[in-house]
């Protein structure tokens, strides 16, 4: 039998039945599981809800630093062409 590395629950899982690399969820504390072998099954946490909405709300807030600084970096793209057209036209 086979058991989650985050709560030692035992899961019913069939080394026949899954495949290097496959998720499968915990059934007690519901914390994303990858399959690492599977002669004997051995699983490893990638993720569990806690830390999933933590990272969703950290990753959420860089995305929009960065779209802010790209829009800046345009502005100053822009400016810069901008000059440079006019001396040209001089």
């Amino acid at each position: 039998m086979t058991r989650c590395p985050k709560c030692d629950t035992e899961l019913d899982l069939d080394e026949d039945e899954v495949e290097e690399g496959e998720i499968v969820p915990c059934t007690e504390c519901d914390a994303e599981l990858e399959v690492t072998q599977t002669h004997p099954i051995h699983l490893i946490v990638i993720s569990d809800d806690e830390d999933e909405d933590e990272d969703d709300d950290e990753a959420d807030s860089v995305v929009g630093k960065e779209i802010e600084e790209d829009d800046e970096d345009d502005e100053d793209e822009e400016e810069t062409l901008d000059d440079e057209a006019e001396e040209d036209e001089e």
